[in-house]
């Protein structure tokens, strides 16, 4: 198994989510805000890197939601083993925030670039570039909205124009990846990326339809993103791994480095 360099680590740990195209990013001594309004879901909206005093707590609560309301969003509270004070989660609590149902902890997990992950051989399969038009980039977030909350995106105008945007800033950002895996032509799970040369790149978004599961079209995605950031020269991959993926991705060799704890926060939508 390769070796975890404390460089990979320490990447994997500290990233911050720097301001992009279509992403806004709200910078303060005690927090900071991440905001991406064609992507209207907690997670990518999201309140973290929280330090402060104790008796600051709850007036860091306040000051996040007047500063994201206007927008609409619902956030999530990600906490980090840095948050202070300790008991933060308690003050979100008594605010009427509570762990995100769909799971309160990831971990943060981490790939040398050197580790082999070798793509299973599965008929029919295809790995496409879902930045390339946007029926592709729409069929990957379909596949992504099925297998992580089991809905259909639909048709509406206004929703396929926020995709349009989306799609138009990762390619203007210049650093990331969107990837559409599909088996004998039917969409069958997607996988996004975004690369921090030389320091390491973030995986996120590895997602499988209930139909294709099983049959290793997950692995087959972590390989291509791989693929992907060895040419691109990077240190290895995070990710944040919940109680699904977690044991998958360490099977395939990814070390746990850290963690993050989420609340979700629906006041601000």
């Amino acid at each position: 198994m390769a070796a975890v360099s404390q460089g990979l680590a320490d990447f994997a740990n500290n990233l911050r989510q720097p301001a992009a195209p279509g992403v806004e990013v709200i910078v303060t001594p005690r927090y900071q805000i991440t905001l991406q309004p064609d992507f209207p879901i907690p997670g990518p909206n999201s309140v973290s890197w929280i330090r402060c005093r104790p008796d600051d707590a709850d007036d860091v609560i306040r000051e996040a939601r007047a500063r994201i309301a206007p927008r609409h969003l619902p956030v999530m509270w990600t906490l980090d083993p840095g948050t202070e004070p300790s008991d933060f989660a308690e003050h979100l609590q008594a605010h009427g925030v509570h762990p995100d149902p769909h799971g309160v902890e990831s971990a943060v997990m981490v790939l040398p670039i050197d580790a082999q992950v070798e793509s299973p051989e599965i008929p029919g399969l295809e790995i496409h570039d879902a930045l390339a038009d946007l029926a592709t980039f729409r069929r990957a977030d379909a596949a992504a909205a099925e297998a992580f909350m089991s809905v259909s995106l639909g048709e509406d105008p206004e929703f396929i124009a926020m995709q349009d945007r989306r799609r138009h800033n990762f390619l203007a950002a210049g650093n990331r990846h969107w990837l559409l895996a599909s088996v004998d032509g039917e969409p069958a799970g997607a996988g996004g990326m975004t690369l921090f040369p030389p320091r390491g790149a973030t995986i996120n978004g590895g997602s499988v339809r209930p139909k294709f599961r099983g049959r290793g079209v997950y692995r087959a995605l972590v390989a291509a993103r791989l693929e992907i950031a060895r040419r691109s020269g990077v240190g290895g991959l995070c990710v944040w791994g919940g109680e699904m993926s977690a044991p998958i991705l360490a099977r395939l060799g990814f070390e746990k480095v850290g963690w993050r704890r989420f609340y979700l926060d629906t006041s601000t939508a």
